[in-house]
């Protein structure tokens, strides 16, 4: 029958294609577990010496950060750093009563002989891109830092980034992310747990063997002559930093990645904030496939490996339409399964791609471990933590294809901002936000569709064939029916 040979093939090519992402990952553990073993050292800046420290601008971009503005400028100004060599813009494109609040706190900074500068715009055009553009036509430094609104760097962040720039052909240091509201809910967890795979595995992985890396949007430092040489900041995507990081890397400029330098900031604590980063970051990924793909395809100064790996970097949000392909279709797939014998050596072969969990799992632990310890209680709550994290990605498939495809088929859209709440206990109040979204978006009501229709899938695991039913999707489909109800629940409940 051609539906059922037309749902076979779109299955496999699916599956297919998680696996060889899993097996990509699987390459950067190896990488990331010799990255390890390695002692490679740096010539570095020597800033006790006055003639080695050279001038720095941090640029904190911001708009409308009534609940942590006040924190990241009080946060910024214990920087450790010279401060006839330092210079602070708070490139601020706020809309509401912010800009007068940040205004005068930035006065009383400036009193404490700070060189801070609040730098306004009459537009937000080419949003943050275009703040960051703009603040760097007037940035006195050699090299740029930046932090989002609610990143906390230690007062020791500069004198641990800047001196490897000594290294004339690096262009960006980047640090990894912490998270102060980690523990707050199942949210922020899940969160952590991905977060943390890619600021360990991912950058390490592919940062030790010259493969791309990004730049993660904050609580990294740029060379300013690497981002005119790139072709400065561009908005034409909604990821900014990938699309700049790719860019220069192109341009042979070397990127470095400091796992141990650790950048504290925060979670959203609230599904619809976490829906809104979760669309930019994935939608921003598919628009810098289109617009990178073929610049690394054709470049003459990467290896096979290297042009892979980028390409499997940018399509790192298309993962998530495969696996709700691989979702949706898995349900008629199990009623083809029983009523085709003839095809019992395809699903014997197709089996095997049960490898790709198996590979994210080990992947995935070596991560946790190194920062929980290795115990039994340890394996225990990692296990638990992964099914639940895979349960909630799930959960978020069809939110996150939409975002995919818009990406990828060309659709423009806002940059819309992720509210911030200063807020790490379950006892502080978050529904007063002003800046919450209070609608709840129509593709809610398919996510609570999905659950019935994974549902479903339970219950035919019961009533297929004619040998008591068949039980091989069955945790798959708990898992999908789990995550759609854990979103389509808290898409409904968590508002304002």
């Amino acid at each position: 029958m051609l539906l059922e040979t037309i749902i076979i093939v779109v299955y496999t090519i699916a599956l297919v294609l998680i696996f060889v992402y899993a097996l990509a990952q699987l390459n950067l553990l190896f990488n990331y577990v010799s990255a390890k073993k390695s002692n490679t050292t740096s010539d570095l800046f020597d800033l006790s010496n006055p003639k080695e420290v050279p001038f720095v601008t941090i640029q904190l971009p911001v708009y409308n950060e009534m609940y942590v503005m006040e924190r990241l400028l009080n946060n910024i100004a214990k920087i450790d750093y010279p401060r006839h060599r330092l210079e602070i813009q708070v490139l601020d494109d706020s809309t509401d009563e912010t800009v007068e609040s940040t205004k005068h706190h930035i006065a009383k900074i400036q009193n404490e002989g700070l060189d801070i500068q609040h730098i306004t715009r009459s537009n937000r055009k080419g949003f943050k891109a275009g703040a960051l553009k703009a603040g760097l036509e007037t940035a006195k430094g050699e090299f740029i830092a930046i932090f989002d609104a609610d990143f906390l760097p230690q007062t020791d962040w500069l004198q641990r980034t800047i001196p490897y720039f000594k290294d004339e052909k690096l262009g960006v240091v980047q640090t990894r992310w912490a998270h102060i509201n980690r523990n707050y809910s199942i949210l922020t967890k899940i969160q952590a747990f991905a977060l943390d795979a890619h600021f360990t595995l991912e950058q390490v992985g592919r940062n030790s063997k010259g493969h791309f890396i990004n730049f993660n949007g904050t609580a990294g430092v740029w060379r300013k002559t690497c981002i005119l040489d790139a072709g400065n900041w561009e908005g034409d995507t909604l990821t900014e930093d990938l699309d700049l990081s790719y860019r220069a890397q192109l341009k042979k400029w070397k990127f470095k990645y400091l796992e141990d330098v650790v950048t504290p900031a925060e979670l959203p604590i609230v599904i619809s904030a976490a829906r809104s980063q979760q669309f930019r970051w994935n939608k921003g990924g598919a628009e810098n496939f289109q617009k990178m793909m073929w610049k690394v395809l054709k470049s003459k100064n990467l290896s096979a490996k290297t042009k892979l790996h980028g390409l499997l970097h940018l399509l790192n949000s298309t993962m998530f339409l495969n696996i709700l392909v691989v979702a949706i279709l898995s349900v008629p797939m199990l009623y083809i399964k029983n009523e085709n014998a003839h095809l019992k050596t395809y699903f014997i072969v197709m089996s095997f791609f049960v490898l790709s969990t198996l590979i994210f799992f080990v992947c995935y632990w070596i991560m946790y471990k190194k920062m929980y310890g290795t115990t039994l209680r340890s394996f225990l709550n990692y296990t638990g933590m992964f099914f639940v994290f895979f349960s909630v990605a799930m959960g978020f498939s069809l939110h996150n294809s939409i975002a995919v495809l818009e990406g990828h088929f060309g659709k423009k859209s806002e940059f819309v901002r992720t509210p911030k709440f200063n807020i790490s206990s379950t006892r502080e109040g978050w529904k007063t936000n002003k800046y919450l979204n209070k609608t709840i978006s129509i593709y809610v009501v398919f996510e609570g569709l999905l659950m019935l229709y994974f549902a479903f899938g339970l219950y035919s695991a019961f009533v297929v064939g004619d040998q008591g039913g068949d039980f091989g999707l069955f945790p798959f489909h708990l898992m999908l029916f789990l995550g759609f109800g854990y979103v389509f629940y808290k898409s409904l409940t968590s508002k304002s």
